[in-house]
Order: C-alpha cells, then sequence, then structure tokens
C-alpha cells in the first residue's frame, strides 16, 4: 500500500463553488435542452452581472518542444485567469469532451477545468486537473 498525502483545501475551492451556485441557479431557471450557445450566453450574463473576471473563447497557444507554434485552443470561459469553463448541451456526456478539457489544462498554464453539460437528465459538472508541475514547458 502507497502512502498518500492527505489534501486539506481543493484548488480554488471558493471560486469553483460560486462557479457552481450560477450554473445550477441557470440550470434550475432555464432547464435542459437548449442549445450550447444559449448556455454560453447566459453564463457571460451571470458572470458579468456577479463582477467575475473572466474571457470567453480567449486564445491559448500551443507549442512543441522546441517552442514552435503548432496551433491555438478556445475554451469557452477562462475565468478569473485561473479556471478553464467548457460548456456541452448534449444528452449524455461523452469522454471525448473530458479529454478535450484534459488537453487544454495538460498544454497550458491553466490547472483546473470544468466541464459542464446542461443537458444530461441531471447537470453534469466534472471538475478536472493538472497541475503545473506536471507540464515541463513551463519550466523552460
Amino acid at each position: 500500500m502507497c502512502p498518500t498525502k492527505k489534501i486539506n483545501k481543493l484548488l480554488y475551492s471558493d471560486l469553483t463553488y460560486k462557479i457552481r451556485r450560477i450554473v445550477f441557479d441557470i440550470r434550475n431557471t432555464y432547464g435542459p435542452g437548449h442549445k450550447e450557445i444559449i448556455y454560453q450566453r447566459l453564463l457571460s450574463d451571470y458572470l458579468e452581472k456577479e463582477s467575475f473576471n473572466f474571457e470567453k473563447e480567449k486564445k491559448i497557444k500551443f507549442y512543441s518542444k522546441q517552442g514552435k507554434l503548432i496551433g491555438i485552443y478556445q475554451p469557452d470561459f477562462v475565468i478569473e485567469d485561473k479556471i478553464i469553463i467548457e460548456i456541452k448541451a448534449t444528452r449524455f456526456s461523452a469522454k471525448i469532451d473530458e479529454e478535450q478539457l484534459y488537453y487544454y489544462l495538460r498544454n497550458s498554464k491553466y490547472e483546473l477545468g470544468l466541464l459542464i453539460n446542461f443537458s444530461t437528465p441531471k447537470i453534469y459538472i466534472k471538475r478536472i486537473i493538472y497541475t503545473n508541475n506536471h507540464k515541463p514547458f513551463l519550466s523552460v
């Protein structure tokens, strides 16, 4: 059995709590089944109303090991320059959606992402973490 280190506090727990409260409010008020763009606009309105610092579809550059620009990622939101948010509006959550968010985190300075699917029978919020100590490109 390998020893484990107890984690006392979740990464950005206060900020995540506030975002989750907004997401639940949107879902309870408007329900499931709308197009993804509707949920994006609703979330944007709520974030503005609550004075969050956020960017919609922020361009995140992806570089090779040699420093060559390979491409651009554009997550739905970056909140407080700390949390990536990916919104979905499909009946089922797919593994590929989780992988997309995982790759955003893996290849950027961001450590926490929330995958939110508003159209599943019960609202789906997946918290994905990829800490910077596993990203050697950040130390270059």
